[in-house]
């Protein structure tokens, strides 16, 4: 009898358990003053100490964003109406103490004005909803199941990766983790669904511009069809492109079955922009493997109140930047000519960053939670995109030439789909073994000099194993090392190259140039060199910190763009066999 008591109380208990779940509410009552009212409401079992936090960094964007600070009129009772006393015990935390079991109801106000933080942004026309800033969590609670209803203005249609709970305003999740990473998208927008190999994708944009959805929604359909030139398989059965098209917008952030990307209103008319568009999406897309459904060992779980280092996000960034324009390429969606540009353009930046050969992309990784802008981020550093990608490249370019053009860098990341999809998390110690696997050579040369040392390429070298050549633009102009703004009047400096001859002029940023040769400046500085030709030395007026100075500048000059990135003339049998394995088209 004793033993039947025993077991009815664990079955009831079971049940209670699986029927607990979180529930979130968010009231949007004044969207014209970006408010938000959040209700939580969950299950505890006993009486005590519960801390609450709301996370100080989001998936995706590897700072620190401190999002606790849009909180405001924090408050907890029970379900009986009985307050519960509570103290905030660091930035994003809120201790409190339980008289009781039972249910626990917290209400709180979030500000909600940051849109370019793809965090969180309320006005008259929508709301974008990324969890990590509205709802707060309980590390005891974190793994239950829980749902978020909204409350909005009547016209507004709410979309999300997640699946609907019970109307077209809620939402279900498997935990805190998924809801922490499926943002929703609310307001008045347009909405279009397309299915692609038995996979159900939709796009939703908020805002007015030049685009054209229906070509948008064509395009798109055809990039998700060719992710199986790199994985077999999906780690999703339904996606959501989010696009944002207002003023100055730009960005986008990667999340488990979507994508939040952001530009601006007339930013997508003109080809070029068009296609930056395109490259954005399908970057986004590759991060749904590639970080999603497998990323680094340091960054599971996430920490959502501390940073979690790792050396390896130039794979995670640096590597899908990589892939993001191949995609296309195979797409039908950029030309050959267009993809060999984006290539000139990375190596010349490539080679006006001093940084290059001060920090590996390891460092770079590792250093990116407090990675600085201004004069000390090229000069001194590398980031994890651009120098990833060329990390990427080397290491595919090191995969064919090791197997005989028979594996690259795609069945690396295939094998990393297979191995640690969903399941875990690779090291870097896996990254060698897959390759190694693949090859049958030894990836601890190349990881010692080009991952954990800053690289080492010569570019010309490298394309020509491709069968192409890099030409530098035969017309020339001035070359000052300066990057600024130009103001009636003055530049202001907000950059200096190191080496260049700005900052041997003793240049750096914040300087306010206002003459050249004790003329004002009326155009900017770099239309005002263009009088002079190399080997001129000019003398330079600006402020630094309020008083006048004076310098003298060398005249330096340069290719006027980036080059033209084309096949050499008689590419070799061998040239061209890597040039097709590495891009599946003809050189």
């Amino acid at each position: 009898m004793r033993t039947l008591k025993v077991l009815l109380i664990m079955i009831s208990f079971l049940s209670l358990s699986a029927m607990a779940e979180v529930q979130y509410q968010i009231h949007i009552k004044q969207p014209e003053h970006h408010l938000a009212q959040v209700e939580m409401q969950l299950d505890v079992s006993q009486p005590g100490a519960l801390t609450l936090s709301l996370p100080a960094w989001r998936s995706g964007k590897y700072q620190i964003l401190d999002l606790a600070n849009g909180v405001s009129y924090f408050q907890a009772s029970m379900a009986d109406g009985q307050p519960v006393p509570f103290q905030k015990t660091e930035k994003s935390s809120w201790q409190l103490q339980l008289p009781a079991a039972g249910t626990l109801k917290v209400s709180y106000q979030i500000y909600a004005n940051e849109l370019g933080g793809r965090t969180r942004h309320i006005d008259d026309t929508h709301a974008y909803i990324n969890a990590s800033a509205y709802l707060m969590f309980s590390p005891k609670h974190k793994d239950l199941p829980l749902t978020v209803q909204l409350d909005v203005p009547a016209q507004w249609k709410s979309y999300s990766g997640m699946e609907h709970a019970d109307n077209e305003h809620s939402f279900k999740a498997a935990n805190y983790d998924v809801v922490a990473d499926s943002p929703i998208e609310t307001g008045i927008n347009q909405y279009r669904s397309f299915e692609v190999d038995g996979r159900s994708y939709g796009l939703v944009v908020w805002g007015e511009g030049n685009y054209n959805l229906d070509q948008m929604q064509q395009d798109l359909a055809k990039l998700v069809a060719t992710t199986g030139r790199i994985w077999q398989g999906h780690p999703f059965s339904r996606y959501l492109f989010i696009v944002h098209a207002a003023d100055g917008a730009r960005g986008a952030t990667e999340h488990l079955n979507s994508t939040v990307i952001q530009k601006d209103r007339f930013g997508f008319a003109k080809r070029e922009d068009y296609l930056g568009f395109l490259s954005t999406a399908s970057h986004e897309l590759v991060h749904t493997w590639n970080v999603k459904a497998y990323r680094p060992a340091d960054l599971v779980p996430y920490d959502y109140l501390q940073p979690n280092y790792s050396k390896l996000l130039w794979i995670s960034e640096g590597s899908t930047s990589y892939f993001e324009d191949q995609l296309l390429l195979q797409a039908g969606l950029m030309k050959k000519e267009e993809f060999y540009k984006g290539l000139a353009k990375l190596l010349n930046r490539f080679m006006h960053t001093p940084g290059r050969q001060v920090q590996s992309v390891a460092q770079s990784s590792f250093d990116n939670w407090i990675a600085q802008g201004g004069d000390h981020a090229a000069n001194y550093s590398v980031n994890i995109y651009s120098e990833g990608f060329i990390a990427s490249w080397l290491l595919d370019q090191w995969m064919l030439e090791n197997s005989n053009n028979k594996v690259s860098y795609r069945d690396l990341h295939n094998q990393l789909y297979q191995r640690f999809g969903k399941t875990t998390a690779f090291t870097a110690e896996n990254v060698k073994q897959i390759a190694k696997d693949l090859t049958g050579e030894s990836l601890d040369s190349f990881w010692a000099t080009q991952v954990e040392s800053p690289l080492a390429f010569e570019p010309a070298a490298l394309l020509k194993s491709f069968g192409l050549e890099w030409q530098a633009d035969k017309e020339q102009e001035v070359f000052s090392g300066v990057s600024g703004t130009d103001q009636q009047g003055f530049t202001a400096v907000t950059k200096v190259e190191r080496d260049s001859p700005a900052w041997i002029a003793g240049l750096t940023s914040e300087d306010l140039i206002v003459a050249v040769n004790g003329l004002q400046l009326k155009a900017g500085l770099t239309e005002r060199l263009k009088d002079f030709k190399a080997g001129d030395k000019v003398e330079l007026s600006y402020f630094r910190k309020g008083r006048l100075q004076q310098t003298t500048l060398a005249v330096r000059m340069q290719p006027k763009g980036p080059g033209v990135i084309k096949a050499v003339a008689k590419p070799s049998r061998q040239q061209k066999a890597q040039h097709k394995a590495w891009l599946g088209v003809e050189l």
